[in-house]
């Protein structure tokens, strides 16, 4: 597997347990997540895939296995990984935001 998983490695996804080795110090979608950003009081990163994105993939080996960028996102945000198969309901709020903002 890998040296120390981080907390997806219980996940019920199939497609967050995939991140389970990331550097990348992941919280699912919730309370825990949306706690220790309050206080901590650091923005949240969301990361919003699912298990047949090719962009999903490429994001995670070219990014999320970085140890810079991991370094930055667990020093500086509370990462969020959503699977959007799992969680529609999540996925559609933020993609019909993303929409809105971008036309």
């Amino acid at each position: 597997m890998c040296g120390k998983p981080n907390r997806l490695v219980n996940s019920k996804s199939r497609y967050l347990r995939l991140h389970a080795c990331d550097p990348i110090d992941w919280y699912e979608w919730g309370e825990e997540a949306f706690q220790k950003a309050m206080a901590e009081n650091k923005p949240i990163f969301l990361s919003i895939g699912y298990s047949s994105c090719h962009w999903c993939h490429v994001m995670h080996r070219e990014s999320f296995l970085d140890p810079e960028v991991a370094s930055i996102l667990n020093t500086y945000f509370v990462p969020i990984k959503v699977d959007r198969e799992e969680m529609p309901d999540v996925d559609e709020i933020y993609m019909t935001a993303t929409i809105a903002i971008t036309g």
